[in-house]
Order: C-alpha cells, then structure tokens, then sequence
C-alpha cells in the first residue's frame, strides 16, 4: 500500500508542472483615479460592489482625482494606471508631443451629466432666464465649462455680452461656494442635485446634458504602453464594465441604488434611486462603450468654440477602441 501511494503522489508531482493544478490565477492591481465621485459612473460602482472585478481576478483601487487636470497628471505621473475623465485631456496631452501618449479604450458617458441649480424654484425655467446672470460653470477648459459654454452659444447666448459664465471655482469646491453665495446658478452632478434639492438647499431647473446632445463626456484612459503590456488585464477590466451594463440594464433604479449605495454612505437610497432615474432619463451611458469619430469631431468643435484647441487631432491618435469591439460583441 505504501508503495502504491508513494507511486501515485509521484505521478500526480509529475502532472501538476504541465496542468497548471496548483497555480491560482494572479490578482492584477489596478490604480484607478476618477475625476470626481458621482452616479453619473454607475456602472463602475456596479461592477465594484457586485465583484464583478473579482471574477475577473483584479482588484480596483479607486480615488479621486478632484478634477480631470489632477486625474490626468496622476496617469502621466504613474500613480494611476487607468483614470476616468473627459477626453479632451488626451487632445490636451497629445498636443504636447508626448511621446508614450494616453488613449481613450472605452467610454462610460455620452452627455453631460450636470444638472443646472438655482437658488429659487423655476418650475418654468427657459435657457434664456440666464441673461444678466452669474452661474458657476467649471474650470475653464474641462469638458463641464466647455460644454456648458457651447450649448449656450447655439442658443445664443454669450458670455460676457448675455450672461457671466465664473471659471475661477475649482471644480470639487464648486457646490460649497454656491451654497456660500456665489452666482446666481450651479451646474452639479448627481447625487448632490438630488440630495441638497431634499435638503432644501437649492432647485434643479434644467439638465445639462438633455440640452447639449451627444458628446464622448467622460472615458476610461491609458497609456499606450499600459494598453500594450496589460492587454487581458484591460480586456478583464472591460468584461466586467459589461456585466455591470447588463445589471443597469435588468434592474430597477431602486436596485441599482441599493447595490452602490456603500459607494455614497452619507446619501439616502431614495437621492440615489432619483439620481439614477435622472441619467436613465438622459440616456446619458454609452452602453456599448465604444467611441464614435462623429462624437469626438463635435467634442474637438466645442474645444475650438472655447478656444482651447486651434486644430483638430486625428481620431485614430487619440481613441483604440480594438478592446471594445472584442469585449461588446
């Protein structure tokens, strides 16, 4: 009997080396940096607290970068492997002749996710209300402020001549100093609408995004050589995003609420089930993930209509998109 058992552990010593019978696969670490934290990136938040990630053996640390500037220079600087922002930073940084340059390999959003805020409650509210009036936009060349300028424009309204567009808050201190006393309006993202509206701190009178139409408005970014060197991790990183899309998708608002809710501790299902139902409303998610050159073409047109950008880059030079077609099939 002993003979035998000696003969089968040797044989099974043998196998293992080839069946790979003892390895686990390796966890990959990924340094997330996101540009601010808001429902306006559910299905991020899905896939986290679902453990969609976990399935496929990689673990997200997430932080936030408070604005796409920081979120940016934390890619550069290689604190952050992936960042979630607006594109026009990879025009920015493409630009400048980086050599190793970032590239867009998925979009999560495909409108502006602001909403505007008053003071007061404007159950009528038009556009044109704005003329004489100070709102807090954004920084001056983000995706928000330039946006929001943009849609202005096409309803002829300018600032400086109609209305005062103020770029001077920093981006994550912009809901503080509205409710501190400056401007007339805010533009905020979800769930601080929702929460501070219940709070009686201010009124949601318009969406942003509604207005202003399709554009690619925040996207999972790389560099080149990550997306190189990481190719299963980043196609994992994707796969999960899906499951997170198919979850939207089958689920009520309330159930997505529920299941990101320890993602926002401090606000109340019933905020987050209402700010939810406000980017469903919107159709503001690119569920198939996938960057469209007519997209960017717009988003680059509203670069040049802040004057930010004096040429257009190449779509092919700022987008792979070859993750997602294999991921979203």
């Amino acid at each position: 009997m002993k003979k035998i058992l000696l003969t089968i552990l040797a044989i099974a010593m043998a196998v293992c080396p080839f069946s790979g019978c003892n390895e686990q696969p390796s966890v990959k670490k990924i340094e997330l940096n996101e540009v601010t934290h808001s429902v306006f990136y559910a299905p991020l938040y899905i896939a986290i607290e679902n453990g969609y990630f976990e399935e496929e053996n990689i673990k997200v640390n997430l932080t936030n970068g408070g604005g796409a500037d920081k979120s940016m220079t934390a890619l550069l600087s290689g604190t952050a492997n992936i960042a979630l922002m607006g594109p026009e930073t990879v025009v920015y940084v493409y630009n400048q002749g980086k050599k190793d340059a970032p590239k867009v390999f998925g979009q999560l959003t495909q409108r502006d996710g602001s909403f505007l805020v008053s003071r007061n409650d404007e159950p009528d509210f038009k556009w044109t209300d704005l003329k004489g009036k100070e709102i807090l936009a954004g920084r001056k060349g983000g995706v928000p402020a330039m946006t929001f300028e943009y849609m202005l424009n096409e309803l002829g309204l300018y600032n400086g001549k109609d209305l005062t567009l103020n770029f001077d808050v920093q981006f994550n201190l912009m809901t503080s100093a509205f409710i501190g006393g400056t401007a007339d309006y805010c533009t905020v993202f979800e769930p601080t609408a929702s929460e501070y509206q219940s709070e009686g701190k201010w009124h949601i009178v318009a969406s942003v995004g509604k207005q202003s139409g399709e554009i690619p408005y925040t996207s999972f970014i790389a560099l080149d050589s990550y997306l190189s060197k990481n190719q299963d991790t980043v196609k994992g990183f994707l796969r999960a995003l899906k499951k997170a899309f198919e979850f939207l998708n089958d689920h009520t608002e309330k159930e997505v609420a529920e299941s990101i809710v320890k993602q926002f501790p401090s606000t109340t299902i019933t905020s987050l089930e209402a700010s939810v139902k406000s980017y469903k409303k919107i159709d503001a998610w690119k569920k198939d993930m996938t960057a469209t050159e007519k997209s960017f073409d717009r988003l680059q047109n509203i670069m040049m209509n802040a004057g930010e950008l004096s040429a257009k880059v190449p779509f092919n030079n700022l987008v792979n998109n070859s993750f997602v077609k294999e991921i979203f099939v």
